[in-house]
């Protein structure tokens, strides 16, 4: 056994000379321990536990991880029970965020760091096996005294790393010994079992994701491609790659040349580019056909059997999918067609953490949209940036600030987990632009000072009055214009009077209706200031005509005349006047068309002018009113 003054020395060695007798990947660790995050290896370290506020923040964004690889995890267990493993879920930082051991060993385990919450990044706890694969990608062996520091010395630890289906190194899976046997090849089934579940884990997070689209599943052997894949690919229905396992990253970096460590690079790919089929052969690798007549081959001549599974053909009808609209963001539909459209598409982006655009003039809700989507799709604090009270010399507010004695947060790291709202981002300094393209195109952000990048967690929500001559660097533009909402403004919303009702009855107490010209007045009003200037108007009118006790009023243009520009005559054909009566009557159109004093088939001639429709009842319609911001 190799004293701590040993251990120490023999480090020393490999730092004067570059190299050692130990496993490289051991050698290359402890260089980097010493030279990349100045550790000393006489300097003895406490295991790190993450506080419990800290640690629930790490466990929300690996929810999704930990619920897919759950099975994978207690299974791996159950075939090392009673042997005293360990079994730790790290994600990509290195805390764990899943554990699982002996209960009698409990407080040992703890005094170790082989404990949820543990913190095992190379920077903090030297050469350990999670850490180690964290910076290098591989499965690893770090056995005794191959760590780092002379307090893990004792512990025999096996890592494997897991992918998602971006190319994305998610998380580490751990198998740990408190003490083990001197041999370090002891170790090599543990580290056969824990890539093995990686492997299985990562297969299932690409089926969870693949429902809609072809997957495209790889063997060395046709007996266990139905049953046991080695590899994986997510392909759209053009052909192209959008999802993979990391075997099957391996293998199309292989026949193309590249680095498989370079997802991007990857995604993206046409599947001809890797194999020798095209879309159309697809079909016949379905399960129509015994598995071993299901060969192909890579480009650079790599043979394996396959296995094609079609896209689920999606049944529901697009009603269901109006209905199943969360109810955060369904009181920002109201009856206008394009604004349920454009609450669809943002319920169908809200679970993801793609970086969202919002656009609109002042007033129209941009601040109100994006919070109803992180309350629909994320867990963690909701964070906003003014970006407008930024100066050049403020990055450090933004982005924080580090040195050699640590890490003063900013807001990025104040929405870890979350969601962060960079408002009016067109007024953004120039050189915060710069900083900020990491952190929309990769997730990672350099603190000022700081020599090292940091993961970010939160999403990204981008608000504005519109890019277009703004002024924003085109680089910056591109990556945040993939997913864009635009909020139209209150004009020409044709649910005009019935959001007018809702504000106007929040701000009185009771519920409120319009008689026609006052809702021809608000129809034909331009609303500059959107729906600000509209929550305004309902406050105005409580000072001036005074608390309305009883079930509910009428307002009439005597009341509203003084505060709108309501023009000329009252267009009888507008959309949003239309719209009011429709609602107004129940979609009767002869008693519509007697209102307007024209005959039935000139209201039907107007309904599909504009597009109009009768909408299931909404929550806005039941009386939910949002709040406008930006």
């Amino acid at each position: 056994m190799q004293t701590d003054i040993e251990h120490i020395r023999e480090i020393e060695g490999v730092s004067q000379q570059g190299h050692g007798a130990r496993d490289p990947v051991v050698v290359a660790s402890w260089l980097r321990c010493l030279d990349k995050h100045g550790l000393d290896p006489a300097a003895r370290a406490q295991a790190y536990i993450l506080p419990d506020a800290a640690l629930r923040q790490h466990r929300q964004r690996s929810e999704d991880l930990i619920r897919i690889a759950r099975s994978g995890i207690d299974d791996l267990y159950k075939l090392v029970a009673g042997q005293n493993y360990v079994l730790l879920l790290s994600d990509s930082a290195g805390v764990t965020v899943e554990y699982l051991g002996e209960e009698a060993q409990k407080h040992d385990l703890r005094q170790s760091g082989l404990y949820l919450g543990a913190e095992w990044s190379e920077a903090r706890a030297g050469t350990c096996a999670l850490g180690a694969c964290i910076e290098t990608g591989e499965p690893l062996i770090i056995h005794q005294s191959d760590h780092f520091d002379v307090t893990h010395g004792g512990l025999s630890c096996t890592a494997a790393p897991i992918y998602d289906t971006a190319g994305r190194l998610a998380a580490v899976l751990d198998i740990s010994l408190l003490s083990s046997p001197v041999a370090r090849a002891s170790q090599f089934l543990a580290l056969n079992l824990v890539r093995q579940t990686a492997r299985r884990i990562e297969m299932a997070n690409i089926m969870a994701e693949s429902r809609n689209d072809w997957v495209l599943r790889l063997a060395g052997s046709p007996d266990f491609l139905d049953v046991d894949p080695q590899a994986a690919l997510r392909l759209d229905a053009g052909g192209r790659v959008i999802g993979m396992t990391n075997g099957a990253a391996r293998l199309m970096a292989r026949a193309l040349g590249q680095d498989w460590r370079q997802g991007a690079g990857l995604i993206g790919r046409h599947v001809s580019e890797v194999f020798n089929l095209d879309l159309d052969t697809l079909e016949g690798l379905t399960r129509q056909r015994a598995a071993r007549d299901r060969l192909i081959e890579t480009r650079d001549g790599y043979r394996l059997f396959a296995h094609a599974i079609e896209p689920r053909r999606a049944s529901t009808p697009q009603v269901a999918r109006a209905r199943a609209i969360p109810s955060e963001l369904r009181e920002f539909a109201g009856d206008d067609p394009a604004m349920r459209s454009l609450v669809e598409r943002a319920a169908a982006l809200a679970p993801g953490r793609m970086p969202l655009l919002i656009e609109g003039d002042s007033g129209t809700g941009k601040t109100s949209l994006a919070r109803a989507v992180h309350a629909v799709g994320r867990r963690g604090p909701f964070v906003t940036v003014a970006c407008d009270s930024l100066a050049e010399d403020e990055a450090a507010v933004l982005f924080g600030r580090g040195d050699p004695r640590g890490h003063v947060p900013g807001l990025i790291d104040a929405a870890e987990g979350g969601t962060l709202v960079l408002e009016n981002i067109e007024e953004l300094p120039p050189r915060i632009q710069a900083r900020l393209l990491p952190l929309i195109g990769e997730h990672s952000f350099r603190p000022v000072g700081a020599l090292r990048e940091r993961v970010a967690t939160a999403r990204i929500i981008a608000t504005s009055h519109g890019l277009a001559g703004s002024g924003l660097r085109a680089d910056l533009i591109h990556r945040l214009s993939g997913a864009r909402l635009v909020l139209p403004p209150l004009a020409k919303r044709q649910d005009i009077v019935a959001l007018a009702s809702r504000v106007f009855a929040r701000a009185f107490g009771v519920p409120v209706a319009f008689d026609a010209p006052a809702a021809a007045a608000l129809a034909n009003h331009d609303w500059s200031g959107n729906l600000h200037q509209l929550a305004a108007l309902a406050q105005m009118l409580v000072a001036t005509c005074g608390s309305q006790p009883g079930s509910g009023i009428t307002l009439g243009l005597a009341q509203l005349s003084p505060h709108l520009s309501t023009g000329d005559a009252v267009r009888s054909d507008s959309p949003a006047i239309l719209h009011h009566l429709l609602t107004e009557h129940g979609w009767n159109v002869s008693a519509v068309a007697r209102e307007m004093g024209v005959d039935r088939t000139t209201v039907h001639r107007q309904i599909r002018r504009y597009g109009l429709s009768r909408a299931a009842p909404s929550a806005a319609s039941r009386g939910n009113v949002f709040r406008p911001r930006g």
